[in-house]
């Protein structure tokens, strides 16, 4: 089975993070009609939750994108380089 890329997984999780809160938060009628305070409570939760239980997905999509980085970027930026060197010769 493939592994799926960590930045996809700390994604997913971060949303999951604000969203189980402010659907929990929508349950009570007093979120309905502030709709806005619902949404800022359910911000803080989400990066509260965060940071303290995601930080292993932060630090593998951290350390995914430092290599990607390290090895010379995408397939797309080697092409242009040396399409770049071949109109300059």
């Amino acid at each position: 089975m493939k592994k799926l890329p960590p930045l996809l997984v700390y994604t997913v999780l971060r949303l999951l993070a604000f969203l189980v809160p402010l659907a929990i938060m929508w349950l009570f009628p007093i979120f309905r009609e502030f709709w806005w305070l619902a949404a800022l409570f359910a911000a803080l939760i989400g990066m509260s939750i965060s940071l303290l239980f995601l930080r292993t997905p932060l630090s593998q999509s951290s350390r995914e994108l430092y290599e990607r980085r390290r090895r010379g970027g995408s397939v797309g930026e080697i092409e242009d380089e040396a399409a770049e060197d071949g109109a300059t010769e």
